[in-house]
């Protein structure tokens, strides 16, 4: 423990020294909460793409400027007077020892649906302590994900019984709302007017793409990761087809293009039997 004190006593003393306007780093001094905040999303999902990827090594650096972050922001709320570090350590320790009663006290449960409900009842009390208990949805950063809030609002919504009770249904909305869209699509013609309700179609049926990864219990963001990652795998793979005859993919027709994914697609299946 003394060890890690340590370390994080001389990571302060880095971060101050960086923010000192006396010979400390011109970029650190510009920033500020905002420009800061960016780079702290980046940061968490460079972590979540390390532990995807199964890279430790990776994991452990991706840690430590995730760490960073926090740090910095500790930084500029010291200098402004509002908390310190061991502000945000003590806050975490108290909410985490608040929120675990199975753990650090006698709360006679173990199951973790239990734990979960009483998790989620601890944080509707400490929401309307906060004076934020106006609404279920209350609490739900708005600087989330898309998908990822769609998903959180959905969840929010199904605690007090707004959710459909099977996954059968779920689909027959997405059917309707892709019908809706291919409406305006049609409607549309190719022109511009109708731009907006397109878009407004578009989010109607993402949002129930989102519900209906809640109901199969998928996390949407990392099924689209893995979609990402197979899509730019494949298309790699044909661009070192390409290269391997001297040619260039803009040269190339579709059809000459989708051959070619399809052999990729061949090629990997191979590899899995």
């Amino acid at each position: 423990m003394a060890q890690d004190n340590s370390a994080i006593t001389e990571l302060l003393k880095i971060m101050r020294k960086l923010r000192d306007p006396d010979g400390g780093c011109p970029w650190d001094l510009e920033q500020d909460f905002s420009t800061i905040a960016p780079y702290t999303i980046e940061e968490a999902y460079e972590v979540a793409e390390a532990i995807e990827i199964g890279d430790m090594a990776h994991l452990k650096d991706e840690l430590g400027d995730l760490l960073f972050q926090v740090i910095f922001h500790a930084q500029l709320a010291t200098e402004q007077g509002h908390f310190d570090f061991s502000d945000v350590v003590d806050s975490i320790c108290d909410k985490m020892i608040r929120r675990h009663p199975h753990v650090f006290a006698d709360a006679g449960y173990r199951d973790a649906a239990q734990q979960t409900r009483a998790w989620e009842a601890q944080k509707a009390v400490e929401r309307k302590e906060k004076n934020r208990d106006s609404s279920a949805l209350d609490g739900v950063t708005a600087g989330l994900p898309a998908l990822t809030r769609a998903l959180k609002l959905q969840n929010r919504a199904a605690r007090v019984g707004f959710d459909w009770p099977d996954t059968a249904q779920v689909l027959d909305k997405l059917n309707e709302e892709m019908a809706e869209l291919s409406a305006e699509l049609v409607q549309a013609k190719g022109k511009d007017e109708n731009r907006a309700r397109i878009e407004e179609e578009f989010g109607d049926m993402m949002f129930v793409y989102a519900n209906l990864a809640r109901h199969l219990k998928i996390d949407p963001e990392s099924a689209l990761r893995s979609a990402n990652h197979k899509f730019e795998r494949r298309f790699r793979r044909i661009e070192q087809f390409v290269a391997a005859e001297n040619k260039k993919l803009e040269n190339m027709t579709l059809e000459e293009m989708d051959q070619l994914w399809d052999k990729v697609k061949h090629e990997e299946k191979a590899l899995t039997q």
